[in-house]
């Protein structure tokens, strides 16, 4: 069941691809189509799951999961998974890979392989004061407050030592 993002509850759990690239606004209201489509018939063991979604920044897709309605099963996130890799496929764009970093470069958003990161961070390109986008936050609270922060708040402070 798709409702509105802003509607579900702080604990509700969250997910967040982050693309390789920014998506055209074209591809943006197709893969809104998309997602609310998969949203609303995603369910658990049979059962409606309660869910919403964003796309931030035109390279960030967010899906949340009021968890407190119906919980996600392992056949349920897995579907998730599966429809991730179908806009990979179609969009040719990189959604899963989890050992890239996205961070702020005044009004633009890079994105770079963990191992350029460090090495920037090492030649003092970024700083503990860069804003970096942390997609490990598990659920909506932890992405409204600590998702987009300084770099001293995130896991990406150790390579700033």
């Amino acid at each position: 069941m798709l409702v509105d993002f802003e509607a579900l509850p702080e604990t509700a759990r969250v997910w967040i691809f982050q693309a390789n690239r920014s998506f055209t606004e074209e591809e943006i209201a197709e893969i809104s189509e998309k997602f609310g489509n998969f949203v609303e018939e995603w369910t658990a063991h049979g059962a409606g799951l309660k869910a919403g979604f964003q796309i931030r920044y035109k390279r960030f897709l967010i899906l949340a999961l009021d968890q407190e309605f119906n919980s996600a099963s392992g056949c349920s996130i897995d579907a998730s998974v599966r429809f991730i890799q179908e806009l990979e496929k179609e969009y040719d764009v990189d959604l899963l890979d989890k050992m890239n970093v996205s961070y702020r470069q005044g009004d633009f958003i890079a994105y770079k392989p963990l191992k350029d990161f460090k090495k920037m961070a090492k030649d003092k390109a970024v700083s503990l004061n860069t804003i970096v986008f942390n997609n490990l936050v598990t659920n909506k609270e932890e992405y409204l407050n600590y998702w987009e922060v300084p770099a001293r708040d995130s896991w990406h402070a150790r390579f700033m030592k």
